[in-house]
């Protein structure tokens, strides 16, 4: 199913809303850094685990090929705390279906090539999270 991008916002409010989400470096991935940091790991930050994919990690462990991707709860459809848009509602359901599928294609090329990804929802606990990253990768490097 296709559904028409809408060519503007439906308001100067929405459009300002829309405007100031930031692509990286936002405080759930902040946390989860800092954490992962003071676990004594090391990483980097935004990078391609493929050079062929256009997709970043937010977290990429090189040397025991694990990716970790923070997904935020409305933009990859959290089970538990994905709400519905009240405005271009149709738009928006379709948005993160296809968000959906490409995170499971990500998923599947990197499997393919001996990556593990570790997929973080933003309402997590980072020190949680932190800590599975950090058993994750010490096992990959053993």
């Amino acid at each position: 199913m296709t559904v028409e991008r809408p060519s503007r916002a439906s308001s100067p409010g929405v459009r300002k809303s829309m405007r100031s989400n930031k692509g990286r470096d936002t405080k759930p991935e902040l946390k989860l850094r800092r954490a992962t940091h003071a676990l004594g790991l090391r990483y980097r930050v935004s990078a391609r685990p493929l050079p062929s994919l256009r997709r970043t990690a937010d977290m990429l462990f090189t040397r025991a090929k694990v990716a970790v991707f923070l997904d935020g709860c409305f933009w990859h459809g959290c089970p538990t705390h994905h709400t519905k848009s009240a405005t271009n509602a149709e738009y928006w359901a379709e948005k993160v279906r296809r968000n959906r599928e490409r995170d499971e294609e990500i998923d599947r090329l990197l499997a393919e090539e001996g990556w593990l990804v570790i997929r973080v929802w933003e309402h997590e606990d980072p020190l949680v999270a932190a800590e599975q990253i950090a058993k994750e990768v010490r096992a990959r490097r053993a």
